[in-house]
């Protein structure tokens, strides 16, 4: 088995390199990563411009780009032979409920599962983020459960880990997104010139969070594993739908 391994906070950060040293094994891997902290990029393609890709010295790929640009490059010529799975992460914090929507650890393997490969997205729900271990440990399990006994071909898999020590592993449990209260408004300055600038305001807190969303089962100390899908029709508004425009 042949893995791509991909995440959101760069090829330097302490997640990809301790996930590199965890699945490799039981896998021959490829790691091509952002260049820098590209977190929020969501599933953003780099298209006026082109991309750079250079070679560190314990041979991880490195673009100037995002995570869907990395693993975009991956899967349509940068590797031979094509892997066979991508894996995104470890994040550095949590990726819950309606953060999949803006996360570039996900769309990391949101490209791999759209471009036809088996996906996981993995994140270690601590800030500061510490025990990646502890995730490491609990994706390679998942891969191997998934190279065992494939799920549908339509699904990724977004695990989330509490920040807990390896003699401490949590249990694994089957969620649903959650989700979060409205963001907060965002934050306006000025800068050293008088010039207003904006940050965007920190995300709402979780609202729908009860037992079954991954926000609980982190609470409870459990890893959880959403399984999702890149197909975004409401399929049951179809029909509706139908009806309605038949009205015009």
């Amino acid at each position: 088995m042949h893995i791509l391994i991909t995440n959101d906070d760069g090829y330097l950060a302490p997640g990809i390199k301790l996930l590199a040293q965890e699945l490799a094994q039981v896998a021959r891997i490829s790691v091509v990563a952002p260049d820098r902290n590209k977190s929020g990029a969501s599933n953003s393609l780099t298209l006026m411009r082109p991309l750079r890709v250079e070679r560190s010295s314990d041979g991880f790929y490195y673009v100037d780009g995002t995570p869907t640009d990395c693993v975009h490059l991956a899967l349509s010529g940068l590797l031979d032979p094509v892997p066979d799975m991508v894996v995104s992460g470890i994040n550095a914090g949590p990726n819950l409920g309606d953060d999949v929507l803006y996360s570039g650890t996900v769309a990391g393997a949101m490209e791999g599962r759209y471009l036809g490969l088996p996906a996981i997205a993995v994140s270690l729900a601590g800030k500061p983020a510490r025990h990646y271990l502890t995730a490491a440990q609990i994706t390679r399990r998942i891969v191997e459960r998934l190279s065992a006994k494939p799920l549908p071909d339509d699904t990724l898999l977004n695990i989330n880990v509490p920040d807990l020590p390896p003699d401490e592993m949590p249990l694994v449990q089957a969620t649903r997104l959650g989700f979060r209260h409205k963001a907060e408004s965002m934050v306006k300055q000025n800068d050293p010139h008088g010039r207003p600038v904006y940050w965007v305001g920190p995300p709402g807190e979780a609202q729908d969070a009860g037992p079954g969303t991954d926000f609980h089962a982190v609470e409870q100390g459990v890893a959880s594993v959403t399984p999702m899908q890149i197909d975004l029709t409401r399929h049951r508004g179809i029909e509706p739908l139908r009806d309605w425009l038949g009205q015009l």
